[in-house]
């Protein structure tokens, strides 16, 4: 049974959140970063929902702190976020989050993209490299490198360019995309996949070139 560790101070929402798992998981709830921090020196959770404003410590400080640390530094984490501006997304997808869940949000579709990361945590089986150019994505690995230098990918970035890789030249639609790396139907109103592009051009460098733009279509990685 899955292990996830809630931090979020809202004992409304986490209380809410903590119910909704109760079948099918093994959750533990914390509304203090400290007690968190403790528990995780105890045990490590298979993935993480992380709320943004907290007190003694915000959420990208946490995320931050899990990232560097070699031990949790592949540890999926989902943010909670009352905050809806692309940038403050994007600044917890750069730090290294999974996925981010706005508030107010639906049980629903939080437990479908728990299930989602969850999914796609485990190492598959041995796959012959991808290369485009000037980057190489090797999935036994699960590291990217452009020009022969390690590019830090977050999970979900990393399966991002894998789906692209893997069909070379093909446009993908946004949809499809969604489906793909999210588990998700498609939402007319939601941004994920435009925003894991941006942040993964700017993460790949002189490699983020080969991730096309088919406007009105979706994305496509070489020609």
């Amino acid at each position: 049974m899955p292990t996830i560790f809630i931090v979020e101070d809202d004992d409304n929402i986490r209380g809410l959140v903590l119910y909704a798992l109760r079948d099918g998981f093994a959750a533990r709830g914390f509304a203090a970063p400290s007690d968190f921090w403790r528990e995780l020196g105890n045990a490590v959770p298979d993935l993480i929902l992380l709320d943004i404003m907290l007190p003694e410590e915000d959420g990208l400080s946490i995320l931050r702190a899990l990232k560097a640390d070699r031990k949790t530094k592949h540890l999926p984490v989902i943010m909670l976020t009352a905050k809806s501006g692309e940038y403050d997304r994007v600044k917890g997808l750069d730090f290294g989050a999974d996925d981010y869940v706005t508030k107010p949000f639906s049980v629903l579709e939080l437990i479908s993209r728990i299930n989602a990361v969850l999914r796609r945590s485990g190492s598959g089986g041995p796959s012959p490299t991808h290369t485009i150019q000037n980057v190489a994505l090797a999935p036994e690995k699960h590291i990217v490198t452009v020009d022969g230098i390690e590019a830090p990918l977050t999970r979900k970035e990393f399966e991002l360019l894998q789906l692209l890789m893997k069909n070379r030249g093909i446009v993908l639609t946004r949809e499809k995309i969604l489906s793909e790396v999210w588990g998700m139907d498609f939402d007319s109103e939601t941004r994920t996949v435009d925003i894991h592009i941006k942040t993964l051009r700017q993460k790949l460098g002189a490699g983020g070139g080969i991730i096309q733009t088919v406007r009105g279509v979706g994305y496509k990685a070489g020609e």
